[in-house]
């Protein structure tokens, strides 16, 4: 089986009882894993948790790599949701308020389940539709962060096109290995510490 076949789901459900049991395995599963870690993250574990039989699991996944892959694929759409919502808002007129509305999505939607953030980010398996989705989401965001800077008057910057890059890929990494780190983080110091971060970089 190549890697590819491996971790995809085996149905796609059309009924809406289908659907629910889907969810009911998905949300057993971010438990599991963020309980017991990847290796003890077992399918029966899961079964067990979402209250079905593992044969009733193994109808919809083939296997816990199909579930983690899923599950990443979930919280990038949740990433993907936030972002298109500020697109679609008003941004606030100064930089530095500019900066905290991007901080602090980034944070948000990496809050909940922090040992499953750190399980999806150390060991789920990526999918060519998953890096190609991946990828699209960057680029979008890459892209509108150019244009706000090629038009905010307090931007220094000449080169908007890598400082965009920079920023998504500064707080992309940053709020993805701080929030799902062994040690807990403040919240709201790193939020002000990252905008105090970028402000002062695209200031000049």
């Amino acid at each position: 089986m190549s890697d590819q076949r491996r971790i995809q789901p085996r149905k796609q459900p059309r009924q809406v009882r289908a659907e629910l049991t889907r969810q009911r395995i998905l949300t057993a599963a971010a438990h599991v894993f963020g309980e017991h870690g990847y290796a003890a993250g077992t399918t029966n574990r899961i079964a067990e948790q979402a209250g079905i039989s593992i044969g009733s699991l193994y109808q919809y996944f083939p296997n816990k790599d199909a579930i983690l892959a899923e599950l990443l694929l979930r919280h990038l759409d949740d990433g993907a949701a936030a972002t298109a919502k500020i697109q679609a808002g008003r941004l606030p007129g100064p930089i530095d308020e500019v900066f905290r509305v991007f901080v602090r999505g980034a944070i948000n939607t990496h809050l909940d389940e922090p040992q499953l953030l750190r399980v999806l980010l150390e060991q789920a398996p990526r999918s060519r539709h998953l890096l190609e989705k991946v990828e699209r989401l960057k680029q979008s965001l890459v892209g509108y962060l150019r244009e706000l800077l090629d038009d905010h008057p307090e931007v220094r910057i000449t080169d908007t096109e890598t400082a965009a890059r920079l920023i998504v890929t500064t707080v992309e990494l940053v709020v993805h290995q701080l929030v799902a780190d062994h040690e807990p983080v403040d919240v709201d110091r790193l939020e002000d510490e990252m905008v105090a971060m970028l402000t002062r970089y695209v200031r000049g």
